[in-house]
């Protein structure tokens, strides 16, 4: 089975089996189950991200964004480093570049996380104080 990665997550090839000659009233009663199950997945991820992160604000998402901005500096500026000069980069050095790539990657794959976690109402975003 072939798995391709998504923004955050891995997605197997679909593999769904959606039989043609199904009656409608069967088609609509697996639809409601279906939208069941949608709805408890929400309701879960509220009640548990809701508790574990609490709300949001500007300013959470700002210090989440700066830090993305700061590793994903270190990774460039690190690759820069490496070519400037015309050999090529030892083993260790670059080991130590993928992982300030890694760095860079994990906190902007956690803000967009975040981000969607607010989109879908998993996590109360609070606006500034007049």
């Amino acid at each position: 089975m072939s798995s391709s990665v998504t923004s955050s997550f891995r997605r197997r090839g679909q593999d769904h089996f959606e039989p043609d000659d199904v009656d409608a009233q069967v088609q609509r009663r697996l639809r409601g189950q279906l939208e069941q199950i949608d709805y408890t997945t929400f309701a879960s991820n509220k009640a548990v991200l809701g508790q574990a992160i609490g709300h949001v604000d500007a300013a959470r998402f700002q210090h989440m964004a700066v830090a993305a901005a700061h590793a994903r500096a270190r990774w460039v500026t690190g690759a820069l480093a490496l070519t400037e000069s015309n050999h090529m980069p030892t083993p260790e050095q670059t080991v130590r570049l993928a992982q300030l790539r890694a760095s860079y990657e994990e906190l902007a794959e956690a803000y967009e996380a975040l981000r969607r976690m607010v989109e879908r109402g998993y996590v109360v975003l609070r606006s500034a104080a007049p």
